[in-house]
């Protein structure tokens, strides 16, 4: 029995050895490390002085991924709503240009990132998350588009 556990053992081992072999091998072929192969977009998280210039530089599509109560209450100027938690929200994510980068908020940074996240399966150019969301925009004293303001 003893002579089973240490050649389960060296079995393992020498798995394990292939597999990060293997795993070498794959990234090699696609010139990318092993971490790139796995995920294709990865998002960064912005803070709200990096936001303003991304917007201010025409550098990103805000996406706002409140609900649309949140929404119709203040958004971002410019924004477009998809919300996060829509049964459709993965299909509309598919639906959106690529090639564009994205400028990602919701009310404090929570959903935003499962929707950085969820994005990171389409291939996007390039993701930003805005840090804390609008609560942390607003206390910058920043610019919010309010239902009176749409008039």
């Amino acid at each position: 029995m003893k002579n089973m556990k240490n050649h389960f053992g060296t079995v393992m081992l020498s798995l394990a050895l292939v597999w990060g072999t293997g795993a070498h091998v794959i990234a090699e072929q696609t010139n990318s490390p092993a971490s790139q192969v796995e995920k294709k977009t990865s998002h960064q998280l912005v803070d709200v002085a990096e936001a303003e210039k991304l917007i201010a530089d025409k550098k990103v599509v805000i996406l706002d991924v409140r609900t649309p109560a949140e929404f119709a209450a203040g958004h971002l100027a410019g924004a477009t709503n998809i919300d996060f938690k829509d049964k459709d929200f993965q299909a509309k994510l598919g639906q959106l240009d690529k090639n564009q980068p994205y400028l990602v908020h919701c009310g404090a940074g929570g959903r935003s990132a499962k929707a950085c996240e969820a994005m990171s399966g389409f291939d996007f150019k390039s993701v930003y998350d805005l840090k804390g969301g609008l609560k942390a925009w607003e206390s910058a004293g920043k610019p919010v588009v309010k239902p009176a303001d749409a008039k």
